[in-house]
């Protein structure tokens, strides 16, 4: 498996040495809240153990045309503190290598290049720590590790709303302003539905998501930065504002990215989010937590 990154045209944070160490290799793409979640893991696992011969590569192979832009990689590597190699799979060719399916995956070569451990999607993080000693020969304590922010855990047990895509090709759902049920979205305004995003292609427009679930993120981009509102249930969001809003509900879209609105601080219920954007924007998906 190691000689399809002989194929690789473009590494971020250096290319490493692969030959003859155990080699963790994380599929990821920078907008992805699964992967955000995962982050904290596999950061801690290179810095304990790159040492005793672990080498983490991140291949980011990109979800949207956005994250196509090495230079939107680079800066989502830097804004987010991803210390070890990345390599720029753009075409998809260490994707298929892997026949890999998922976002995130995690692969555990051994010495020799043999994958001897796979995991897909969140969690799992003990098993997979345990994988990682084992092909390193160790048996010490699991690493400890605080998630918090963008990668808290999601609270499984009171998430009741899926990831929900806003573009034509895989969009579902969309319902009525005004007269939504849980997980219905609705547009207010001058947008435009396009394969991979809805565009709104003037400022006042809004979105809104009936949702369950304690955190709301969208994904978002835009050609300059734009002002955005977020109430709940026609309410700035005050103790439940997310990371990337104040308790008013003013954020601002300067990069495209994941955004994460809303961040219920008491008993999870049904409630609706809505998104006020001051210029035109581009929605592609939400997810919840």
């Amino acid at each position: 498996m190691l000689s399809t990154f002989d194929r690789a045209h473009e590494w971020l944070n250096g290319e490493p040495a692969l030959d003859g160490r155990v080699v963790a290799v994380d599929f990821w793409t920078y907008s992805c809240v699964n992967w955000l979640r995962t982050l904290p893991y596999v950061r801690a696992w290179h810095a304990r153990y790159a040492a005793a011969g672990l080498v983490v590569v991140g291949v980011h192979a990109p979800e949207f045309s956005f994250e196509h832009a090495p230079a939107n990689v680079q800066r989502a590597v830097t804004d987010l503190d991803v210390p070890y190699p990345v390599v720029i799979d753009n075409d998809f060719s260490i994707w298929r290598a892997f026949d890999n399916h998922y976002w995130p995956a995690l692969y555990v070569l051994d010495r020799d290049g043999r994958v001897g451990f796979q995991h897909f999607g969140e969690e799992a993080y003990a098993e997979s720590e345990r994988a990682i000693q084992a092909l390193l020969g160790l048996d010490e304590p699991l690493s400890d590790v605080d998630a918090g922010g963008f990668a808290a855990p999601a609270d499984w047990a009171a998430l009741n709303s899926p990831e929900t895509y806003l573009g034509a090709l895989r969009g579902e759902r969309r319902g009525r302003a005004g007269l939504l049920a849980r997980n219905q979205w609705a547009l207010s305004g001058e947008w435009t539905v396009a394969e991979e995003f809805s565009a709104l292609d003037a400022g006042g427009g809004s979105i809104a998501y009936r949702f369950e679930g304690r955190d709301v993120n969208l994904v978002l981009g835009a050609d300059a930065p734009v002002g955005f509102t977020v109430t709940v249930d026609g309410e700035p969001p005050g103790a439940a504002a997310g990371i990337d809003v104040d308790g008013a509900g003013a954020g601002v879209l300067a990069q495209p990215r994941m955004y994460q609105l809303v961040r219920a601080p008491g008993p999870v219920r049904e409630r609706t989010v809505e998104v006020t954007f001051d210029g035109p924007v581009r929605a592609y998906v939400f997810t919840f937590g």
